[in-house]
């Protein structure tokens, strides 16, 4: 039975922190393979914000190349609609019925998690990793499902990041030189 880490997002852009959690939990719980699933559209987001889905599919392709036990899944844009975590999580399991899923998310979703589409059932499919994004902890009616690293947090923020692009700052420290530049070249984020 293998250990598949499952890490969805927005990616809007994908950032070095992403990458730092991820690598983090693939390297503490030795996982076979990490899938990158960016969103089609977000339940909690309004899709006029978001670069296409095949922009974000392409940075997140670019943040995650060095690791070859990272994947990028375009699972949920194929699927279309809505993307819902539980939705996702079932096809998984359908496609790795023998291995054990890890869903790797970031304290400040862990907080929201109770709102989530059917969270009961999500804690069925698989056991939930989460890393301090901002210091927050584990809400304590989840705590006993949930594999907590206190790791230290690299606080950056896909809104910031947007907004720097938009004003031609420099974001390669906190995407790598590939998104940055794919961002610059595709024009992603300007204002006006």
């Amino acid at each position: 039975m293998a250990g598949i880490g499952v890490f969805g997002g927005t990616f809007n852009p994908p950032h070095l922190g992403h990458q730092r959690l991820v690598r983090r939990f693939a390297d503490r719980l030795s996982l076979s393979e990490v899938l990158i699933i960016p969103t089609y559209i977000p339940p909690h987001k309004r899709a006029n914000e978001l670069a296409s889905s095949g922009e974000r599919l392409e940075m997140c392709r670019l943040m995650f190349s060095g690791d070859s036990r990272f994947r990028v899944s375009s699972i949920e844009i194929d699927r279309g609609g809505k993307s819902y975590t539980y939705d996702t999580l079932k096809e998984l399991k359908r496609i790795y019925p023998d291995d054990r899923l890890y869903l790797i998310v970031g304290s400040d979703m862990l907080r929201s998690f109770c709102s989530w589409h059917r969270p009961d059932d999500i804690l069925k499919l698989c056991t939930v990793c989460a890393a301090a994004r901002d210091g927050g902890g584990v809400p304590p009616n989840i705590s006993h499902k949930v594999i907590f690293d206190d790791m230290e947090p690299l606080l950056i923020s896909s809104t910031a990041i947007r907004e720097m692009a938009g004003k031609n700052g420099d974001i390669t420290g906190l995407v790598g030189e590939a998104v940055a530049g794919y961002i610059s070249q595709r024009g992603l984020y300007a204002q006006g």
